[in-house]
């Protein structure tokens, strides 16, 4: 039986973890991470999964040269990388005889690199996937092994499209592991020209550009809603969060406030009906229990306070 050490994290760490084991596979070790207190942890616990099939597991850096050691010891026919947050070192890719290989959150060679979910959202994609590859030293850039893709709906939020790259990814793993291991898996190379790589995102990254078009400024929020930090603007010198809107025909100045009841904001083309919306340190709520006490038509939203 062939060994395996696995990365992983998320839900994407947990459910193809998972899928592995009822495939019966011979998993020596995992690496995962400390769950950040600064970060919404409503995903499953792949150290609890471990926990439950007695799998021994580190949440320190797989790259660190104690843990190369223990690498060494093990001498696996296969690591695998699912949603797994550090990137792994060209030295520890070798330590697996058969290959190292990652599962990644989109239909490479697009959206190579880090959220490609969000991004896939938030630049209006109708679809994305989940990638099996090998890895190298650059990133998303090995050979695919198996790869399968997802539509993305107009009303889909990140959330939605992240639980459908979820499902994706462990059926790209049930198919492609029984392969692996008999040495049949296919091994596309990868295309990078036809591609793009995307950065990583942070909170502040959410703030809204008002002469964008009323579905480029739909994309964004949707695409960093819950459970994401969420798109913001400022209003009166006070920072909001919108969590839910959407394109609506009209016009009206960027930024500016044409209607209260609906909450209608003027965009660079067309006008966003904002539904909910949370001042910072406040409760979310609907747009129309902001009427007459926070907001006012002809008030602008902002990029700054």
């Amino acid at each position: 039986m062939s060994s395996i050490v696995v990365c992983a994290y998320h839900n994407v760490g947990y459910r193809c973890l998972e899928e592995l084991l009822r495939q019966g596979a011979d998993v020596r070790l995992i690496f995962t991470h400390e769950d950040s207190p600064t970060e919404e942890i409503w995903f499953k616990s792949v150290r609890e999964l471990a926990d439950r099939h007695g799998i021994p597991y580190l949440t320190t850096d797989i790259n660190l040269p104690e843990n190369i050691e223990r690498l060494k010891e093990i001498a696996p026919d296969f690591l695998l990388s699912f949603y797994y947050r550090n990137m792994i070192k060209p030295q520890v890719l070798e330590l697996a005889h058969r290959g190292s290989l990652n599962l990644h959150g989109s239909y490479l060679p697009r959206y190579r690199g880090r959220v490609p979910v969000n991004w896939a959202v938030i630049n209006g994609e109708t679809e994305t996937g989940a990638t099996l590859h090998y890895m190298v030293e650059k990133p998303d850039a090995g050979d695919i092994v198996d790869r399968e893709k997802v539509t993305i709906e107009f009303t889909d939020t990140a959330l939605d499209v992240f639980n459908k790259v979820t499902d994706a990814a462990v059926t790209v793993i049930a198919r492609a592991w029984p392969k692996l291991l008999d040495g049949t898996a296919s091994r596309i190379p990868m295309d990078l020209k036809a591609g793009n790589y995307c950065g990583g995102r942070k909170p502040a990254d959410g703030i809204i550009d008002w002469t964008k078009s009323a579905v480029q400024i739909y994309n964004l929020i949707r695409g960093v809603t819950h459970p994401y930090p969420g798109a913001f603007s400022f209003l009166g010198g006070k920072k909001v969060i919108v969590w839910s809107a959407c394109p609506v025909e009209g016009s009206g100045e960027p930024g500016v406030i044409v209607s209260t009841n609906p909450l209608l904001v003027g965009t660079g083309a067309g006008l966003l009906e904002i539904r909910t919306l949370q001042i910072e340190g406040g409760e979310e709520l609907a747009a129309p229990q902001f009427n007459g006490n926070h907001i006012l038509k002809g008030e602008s939203f902002s990029a700054t306070n």
